[in-house]
């Protein structure tokens, strides 16, 4: 079989962003599972996994422990979370995970618990994505990737949609190994929204100062303790709130600002927080100054006397998932990365008179 380099076009950084940005550095995380390499598979994304974990929305109180053999494969995911409760398995109202894994199941004819299927980023209802990043396990080996591509963008409705599957090494896993994240919010700041945005911007009639946005979310660059700007988790306990902003940029798109914000990773609703402060902000009701009081406060009690309420999920979306190179590589003897099917016409077969 073909001999691979990275899935990435910036292979040489140390850090890749899978979904097209190169990194900066970033917090090291710990391992989530062990892993082990079988040397006498073919192709060495044959792997023995030991995962532990918390048992997910079906049971959150319930801890898994599992080994699982089998072939590891990265997705590239894209959807329209209008019409989802979000990233994370259930079945009703459906979420983006539990209609991939129905079609996962079927193009793949395994049972759900066998796939092993893991986001990188629990993305809440309503919110977008572009490069949301997923790994799968099947107990067998592809000799081309490109059927199982074309099946699964045919078995998903319109608003879902795979970009990329390719092989992964033994070490990679989509959640545990994501060194960053990139997000944007985007804003519709006019009289009139429009029609086309509406599913995709947050409509803001007050006339927003750009410049004083720009001042307050400096403040968020840097490594600090997100306490007052996270949500309690569904699932997750008490999370880490020590978190790195590498960037913040105010962008002015005509009509269209967009926040966007490129970090070590972000606590549950932390971005969509930190948007409905700098809009307060924006509509100059406070001064920019602020920010640095309410992360000393390390109180989100202190973040709700500016804001009642986190910006709306829709003007949301995650726009890539950064990884170390290293956990990029294809493995040696495994197939080519599927970027989906291009239909040619090879030649005309209507005569031309």
């Amino acid at each position: 079989m073909e001999n691979l380099n990275s899935l990435s076009p910036i292979q040489n950084e140390r850090m890749t962003c899978y979904g097209g940005v190169a990194a900066a550095a970033a917090l090291p995380s710990p391992p989530p599972t062990t892993l082990t390499t079988l040397p006498s598979s073919p192709c060495n994304t044959f792997v023995r996994v030991r995962e532990v974990g918390s048992g997910g929305a079906e049971d959150p109180n319930t801890v898994v422990k599992q080994s699982v053999d089998g072939f590891k494969w990265r997705l590239l995911v894209s959807y329209d979370g209008t019409h989802f409760k979000g990233w994370q398995f259930q079945q009703t109202p459906p979420t983006i995970q539990c209609i991939l894994e129905k079609a996962l199941t079927r193009a793949t004819k395994l049972e759900r618990k066998d796939l092993h299927l893991v986001g990188a980023s629990r993305t809440d209802g309503g919110v977008h994505a572009w490069g949301q990043v997923a790994h799968f396990i099947t107990p067998f080996n592809y000799d081309s990737l490109d059927s199982i591509h074309a099946a699964l963008n045919g078995l998903l409705p319109p608003d879902i949609r795979v970009r990329e599957i390719s092989a992964a090494v033994p070490e990679f896993h989509a959640r545990f190994s994501a060194k960053g994240k990139i997000y944007h919010y985007k804003i519709y700041n006019d009289a009139i929204m429009d029609p086309f945005q509406r599913l995709y911007a947050y409509h803001v009639t007050h006339k927003l100062n750009a410049a004083v946005m720009r001042e307050a979310a400096n403040h968020f660059i840097g490594t600090h303790d997100f306490s007052a700007f996270g949500n309690s988790s569904r699932n997750d306990g008490m999370p880490n709130p020590v978190k790195t902003i590498f960037r913040f940029d105010i962008v002015n798109m005509g009509a269209l600002l967009q926040l966007e914000v490129e970090g070590s990773g972000f606590m549950y609703r932390q971005v969509r927080n930190m948007a409905a402060l700098l809009l307060q902000i924006g509509k100059e009701a406070i001064p920019p100054d602020i920010v640095p009081k309410i992360l000393a406060s390390r109180d989100r009690k202190e973040l709700a006397k500016y804001t009642s309420a986190a910006a709306p999920p829709h003007g949301l979306c995650l726009v890539a998932v950064k990884y170390n190179a290293e956990h990029l590589q294809l493995p040696l003897g495994c197939p080519t990365t599927s970027l989906g099917r291009h239909h040619i016409v090879s030649k005309c077969k209507v005569p031309f008179y």
